[in-house]
């Protein structure tokens, strides 16, 4: 994002105040199941009603100014974390960076198979992540420098990785 109207640690509280509104609902709803509306702390945990039969929980294990991570509960489609940062990009005053990590690996075969082998998984996550990173970009009060970038790595059991990016 160039030009924002506000700073990373100012765009990062709007996120964590507000954050089922960066979630596009149709593909993946957020509904606080504890804690405290207006707010994101440790120990917080949202349901999220994802598209298809795959919804899931998670709960936060940190925040910070700049920063919050959620790991996923059990029942959820994954097991691992997701973490969402924003900062300065390339230590430029006019330009933000909002970045998206997730760590994670199917819980169980059936989620494999929808993911990975029939798609469908795969469609609906990247479009859920893509559209909230639209999202953030646009209450940043900026303009996006391009398309989202998504990158995907796989490590295989033998220990090889598989790099994939996309726009």
């Amino acid at each position: 994002m160039v030009r924002p109207h506000l700073t990373p640690v100012q765009l990062m509280a709007e996120v964590q105040t507000h954050l089922p509104r960066f979630s596009p609902g149709l593909l993946a709803d957020f509904k606080r199941t504890r804690g405290t509306e207006g707010s994101l702390s440790v120990g917080d945990e949202f349901h999220i009603k994802i598209l298809g039969p795959w919804n899931g929980s998670v709960r936060v294990t940190a925040t910070g100014p700049t920063f919050f991570e959620f790991i996923t509960l059990e029942g959820h489609p994954e097991a691992g974390r997701i973490r969402f940062e924003v900062h300065q990009l390339d230590g430029r005053a006019d330009a933000l960076r909002f970045e998206i990590h997730s760590l994670a690996r199917s819980r169980d075969g059936l989620v494999a198979f929808a993911y990975d082998t029939i798609g469908g998984g795969k469609l609906v996550q990247e479009a859920t992540w893509v559209e909230f990173c639209e999202r953030v970009a646009a209450a940043s009060g900026g303009q996006a420098l391009g398309p989202v970038v998504v990158e995907t790595t796989r490590h295989a059991k033998d220990g090889t990785t598989e790099q994939q990016a996309a726009s």
